[in-house]
């Protein structure tokens, strides 16, 4: 029996249609699946920077000490719902956490802000340029949009600008600015010549152990994350590094 294949251009056009199309789906299968929370990780990697506590100045006009007033933050991973960057401020007056997320759909930032009030506010955006982070809420009832504005001077300064304006309005007005000034030792990404955060890849600051092996986190969230699933968090070390120095190749 002669099980010789036939050239292509003989195949009828159905079956070489069927065949283009079994052959696209065998290839799809051989791509690993992303896991999204793969994907926040690595987009919240850009605040790897600011993981740690900031002293914090408030002032509803720039230069002018009249109303400014002085707060705390703590920018930490966290990993109790989902992946996320969350801030948690002490004695501000406009925010008490700030909590940031990422949409691989749309490939937006989204913050979850609850106000010195107590009240939830939901913000959208995109970083501007390296180290501006601009995120959008749309106007509510109150006919309101508001703005914040995270701008990364340098690895001692941050900036946090909230500002407001009508849905009319084609530009915002200044709310408050928040100037913030590193607390302690810097943080720095996985390029540092530091001790590596075992979750993020971030700088390493304290040390967990496991099974007689010393390893570093760079925050209380990853400290906790680590504690709860260390054999996962190992895994997942091992593939990004695995996964970086493929791409370094």
């Amino acid at each position: 029996m002669n099980f010789a294949l036939k050239p292509i251009r003989q195949i009828p056009g159905a079956s070489l249609t069927a065949l283009v199309l079994l052959m696209g789906l065998a290839m799809a299968e051989e791509k690993p699946p992303v896991d999204m929370a793969d994907q926040q990780k690595a987009a919240l990697a850009e605040f790897n920077s600011l993981i740690g506590k900031w002293r914090g100045v408030g002032q509803p006009r720039r230069g002018s000490t009249q109303g400014a007033w002085q707060e705390q933050a703590e920018w930490v991973w966290d990993f109790t719902n989902g992946t996320a960057i969350r801030v948690d401020i002490s004695k501000g007056k406009l925010a008490r956490t700030l909590r940031i997320t990422f949409d691989p759909s749309t490939k937006e930032y989204v913050g979850a802000l609850t106000t010195a009030e107590g009240e939830s506010e939901t913000y959208r955006g995109k970083f501007q340029n390296a180290g501006v982070l601009t995120l959008l809420k749309p106007a509510g009832s109150n006919d309101e949009v508001k703005q914040i504005t995270v701008t990364r001077l340098n690895e001692k300064r941050t900036l946090v600008l909230f500002e407001k304006r009508t849905a009319a309005q084609a530009s915002f007005s200044r709310i408050a600015e928040v100037g913030y000034t590193r607390e302690g030792a810097r943080l720095a990404t996985s390029s540092s010549s530091g001790p590596e955060c075992i979750v993020t890849g971030g700088e390493g600051t304290m040390e967990v152990k496991y099974k007689g092996e010393t390893y570093y986190v760079c925050c209380s969230g990853c400290k906790q994350a680590f504690e709860d699933n260390p054999e996962k968090i190992i895994a997942e070390a091992a593939e990004r590094r695995k996964r970086e120095r493929e791409k370094a190749k």
